[in-house]
């Protein structure tokens, strides 16, 4: 399996595996498939979609345990560390970089 390494000069690197590097750059509009960077005024907005991404997984979920719990179908099975979790290095990061005005870089 591959990995993503993030990287600036304000923080350690950051390594993810490959699904879950792919989707957080998916959430927040960078194309995972290529290098690429996340300029510090960039940041803001995608710490705002991590946060909602990670709102809205958590009440996919709840409405899926709900329905199968009103069929009485066992409930579904998910990641037991969900996105909310898997956020948290990577929007520390960003909040710390945008502090400091510098860039997240991936694929280098």
């Amino acid at each position: 399996m591959s990995l993503y390494r993030f990287k600036s000069r304000e923080t350690g690197d950051l390594v993810m595996l490959e699904p879950h590097g792919k989707r957080i750059l998916e959430i927040i509009g960078k194309d995972p498939s290529a290098a690429g960077v996340i300029l510090s005024q960039q940041m803001p907005a995608a710490v705002q979609a991590l946060r909602d991404a990670a709102v809205l997984e958590e009440a996919d979920q709840k409405r899926q345990r709900e329905e199968a719990l009103a069929k009485d179908d066992p409930p579904p099975a998910f990641d037991s560390v969900g996105l909310r979790l898997r956020n948290t290095p990577f929007i520390e990061m960003l909040q710390r970089c945008e502090k400091a005005g510098v860039g997240v870089v991936w694929g280098v």
